[in-house]
This record gives structure tokens, C-alpha cells and sequence, in this order.
């Protein structure tokens, strides 16, 4: 899908052709798509491979020759199932390609972007498709705020799968901490890179930057730092707690092995005796007696549970 914007005194509008200063977003694009890219926008071959690439890392890239300049940076995303299964909805990051030259700013991706998406629906004031350097710090400021939003959920449907997992211990609710795990690891490998490609960027060499983005650029900075540090905080009381619960469950399991084991002990001891008394064997002690056994039985497993639970064994 290509759309095409452009502002027009301050009110972003969508356009049917292209013109000088608007802004295209692109997503999934068709053959046809990708050849009017290519030909009639002249976006490098190369430039257009390294977006639609799923696996690409953020990176920046500028070609001197045609005027174009390559900024790929990861965005979080969040699969819902449809379903409602909580197992299997989770928090990944995917690329973002974002294209400028002397004309034109293209955004390419894969994914829908929620952020991309406030931009087109007019929730972002205050920037102007001609400004190309304002729209992109302005695009990494609702990524990097979108980062926290999501961090937040995370904690959220962490403390509440720990609280599951504090009455029963089902797969369902580990399977759920594990997922998260592995979404604070996408997230914090993210930001580490955006960080990297939004501190390039400060030193002015990327895009030329103005004054007046110098404070944007800092809340960016500030967004992403403050993203990493939760990000971080949020992976090590995951990951602590998922040790915990996994000692839980091994001693749990100790616990449930030596009561089966002291049961095993307790009714073997009848058998013992009843067999001992069920040989073809004469004068055996008491064998005209048949309660005999039946109180010897007895006495030694009382015996036993007694010595068990001063030993604690049940506990």
C-alpha cells in the first residue's frame, strides 16, 4: 500500500500525485509499487532491498551521488491473537526503512505502525512534511514514547502472571513469562541500536540539523535512555523471578518424591509381615493368632509416622 502527503498551511492532507515536500509511506508494497519507486521516485535499488528486509538492523547509510540517505531503525510492534490467547500474542520490534533526498521523505515497512499511523491521522502537531529533519525526530520521539507505553503493559501482564503463578503452577502462565523474556530481549537490543543511530545523528554529520530540533533531539534521547533503563529493570525482576518459581517447582517436586517415597516405605512394611506369615513355615511366633500380624502391622506404622514428622518429612 502507497500513500501520499503533503502539509498544506499546517493541516496535513493525502494527495493522489507526487510533489516536492511530501511525504510517501509505503507498506508491503506491490511489484507495481516497488517499480514506481524505483523509477519514478529514484529510490537506489539497494536502499529499497535494505528496507523491505525483515532481519536488517538499524543502520544509516547515504549515498552522495543521487542525494539519498538511508535510516533504518526498529519500531516495537505487538501481535495480538485473535483469539485471545495470551500465549501466543507477544512484543517484537520490526524495521523501519526512512528515505530522504532533496524532494521527498518515504517511510517503508513490512508491519503496520501504530506511530506511522497517529502521524496520518493528524495526532502529531506541530510537524510539517517539508521539514524533513523535524518529521523524522518527531517520528523517533512517538517510537521511543511507544517503547515506554509498551514496557509499561509488559510489567503489567507480568505481575499479573506472577500472581497466577502464586496459586497454581500452570504451563500456561510460565509459557506467558517466558514469551515476555524474550520480548524484553527484541526490545532491548532495539533501543540500544535507535540509540546509537539517534546519537550519530546529534553529531550533525547525518542530516543537518537546526536549532530549533536541538531540544526535540535531546527528549528523543532522553525517551530512549529512559526506555533502555526499564527495559533493563524489567528483564533482570523478570528473569529473577523466573528463577525463583523455577526453584519453587524443583523443590515442590522434592517434596512430593519423599512423601511417595515414605508411603512406599509405610505400605511395604505390611507386606513384609503378611508375607512372612503367609509361608508354609511351622512354628512361627504368634501365627495361631491371626490379629497378631494385624497389631504388629500397626504398632511399626505408627512407629514410623511418628518418626517421620519429627523428622519434618510431610513438611
Amino acid at each position: 500500500m502507497l500513500e501520499i502527503f503533503k502539509t498544506y498551511d499546517g493541516i496535513l492532507k493525502k494527495i493522489d500525485k507526487v510533489e516536492d515536500g511530501c511525504w510517501i509511506d509505503v507498506k508491503c508494497p506491490t511489484e507495481e509499487e516497488k517499480k514506481f519507486l524505483l523509477e519514478e521516485i529514484k529510490i537506489l535499488p539497494d536502499f529499497l532491498k535494505q528496507a523491505l528486509d525483515e532481519e536488517e538492523s538499524p543502520h544509516i547509510d547515504y549515498d552522495d551521488d543521487c542525494d539519498q540517505r538511508l535510516i533504518i531503525i526498529d519500531y516495537p510492534i505487538f501481535y495480538n491473537n485473535p483469539d485471545n490467547d495470551v500465549i501466543s500474542s507477544q512484543y517484537q520490534t520490526a524495521p523501519l526503512g526512512i528515505i530522504s533526498n532533496n524532494k521527498y521523505i518515504i517511510t517503508i515497512s513490512l508491519h503496520e505502525s501504530l506511530d506511522i499511523l497517529d502521524f496520518k491521522s493528524g495526532l502529531i502537531r506541530g510537524f510539517n512534511t517539508n521539514m524533513k529533519t523535524r518529521f523524522f525526530l518527531s517520528l523517533m520521539l512517538r517510537i521511543s514514547q511507544r517503547y515506554l507505553a509498551y514496557l509499561r503493559q509488559i510489567d503489567k501482564i507480568s505481575s499479573l502472571t506472577e500472581t497466577k503463578l502464586h496459586r497454581s503452577m500452570e504451563n500456561e502462565e510460565l509459557i506467558q513469562m517466558l514469551a515476555l523474556e524474550k520480548s524484553l530481549v527484541y526490545f532491548s537490543t532495539s533501543l540500544k541500536t535507535d540509540e546509537v543511530i539517534m546519537n550519530k545523528i546529534m553529531r550533525g554529520k547525518v542530516i543537518k540539523l537546526y536549532e530549533e530540533d536541538q531540544d526535540l533531539l535531546e527528549d528523543v534521547l532522553i525517551e530512549l535512555h529512559q526506555a533502555i533503563e526499564m527495559c533493563n529493570i524489567y528483564s533482570n525482576i523478570l528473569s529473577g523471578t523466573m528463577d525463583a518459581f523455577a526453584s519453587i517447582i524443583s523443590n515442590n517436586l522434592n517434596i512430593v518424591m519423599k512423601v511417595l517415597a515414605v508411603i512406599t516405605i509405610v505400605m511395604s512394611i505390611p507386606n513384609i509381615i503378611f508375607g512372612f506369615y503367609g509361608m508354609n513355615v511351622d512354628n512361627l511366633p504368634g501365627a495361631i493368632y491371626w490379629f497378631i500380624p494385624l497389631i504388629i502391622t500397626i504398632v511399626i506404622c505408627v512407629i514410623l509416622i511418628i518418626f517421620f514428622k519429627k523428622k519434618k518429612m510431610f513438611k
